[in-house]
């Protein structure tokens, strides 16, 4: 099958946010005297944030006002970006081989647009992306396959010949409901996570599976 673009999830999956997620979360909840959790945590990753800290107040019967809870998560999160962040490993020779090939590229993230600026602008990487589909462009979050339908839309290709790079459950699922060709790399915090949906799993940005995928597109017609 060919490949014609290459879409890049934002946290986990780029850059190693979902840790410095873990350290904010951790903290948000040590401030109530709850502890963060294997399954909160999970009920969390993946989604945009209001339903996120939805399932974290289902989760742990807290009577606080979903839009606070963010605001407060953010302020402790960016206080920690600069000591914590990094992009995760293979990420760079992974990108730049994609644009050698060259394939046009998106990130399609649950994050909101300021945010995902201000992250590429940190390791200069806006100009490696043709566009960004954040979570002010779609109505519904991952798992639905919106944001997915909508990077293959402005990239103007089929989903089916995309190849879609995620770290969650959640994103899994929403790129392979799209049709997309979905490759997983799971982390530390999403390990446990099923991965079934996906085309294949990859241990990290540097596999050499990865690699092997779009030696395809290559020998496409």
């Amino acid at each position: 099958m060919p490949i014609s673009a290459a879409v890049f999830d934002l946290d986990g999956l780029m850059f190693n946010t979902e840790d410095v997620f873990d350290i904010a979360g951790n903290e948000l909840l040590e401030r109530r005297a709850l502890k963060m959790t294997d399954e909160i945590r999970n009920s969390m990753l993946g989604r945009r944030a209001p339903e996120a800290f939805r399932n974290l107040l289902d989760m742990t019967g807290l009577d606080e006002s979903i839009d606070a809870l963010i605001e407060e998560s953010q302020e402790i999160f960016m206080g920690l970006l600069d000591d914590h962040l990094q992009p995760m490993p293979g990420l760079f020779d992974l990108l730049a081989h994609i644009k050698s090939l060259p394939l046009p590229t998106a990130v399609a993230t649950s994050s909101h647009r300021a945010y995902v600026e201000d992250l590429l602008g940190r390791y200069d990487l806006r100009s490696q992306f043709d566009t960004t589909c954040t979570q002010e462009d779609v109505e519904r979050g991952k798992p639905e396959p919106d944001i997915y339908l909508l990077a293959a839309e402005r990239l103007g290709v089929p989903p089916t010949e995309m190849i879609v790079f995620e770290d969650s459950e959640a994103g899994t699922k929403a790129a392979s409901s799209a049709g997309a060709i979905t490759i997983s790399v799971p982390h530390r915090h999403t390990a446990s996570h099923d991965f079934s949906t996906a085309t294949h799993i990859a241990e990290s940005l540097a596999d050499p599976l990865i690699y092997d995928l779009l030696a395809e597109h290559r020998l496409s017609p």
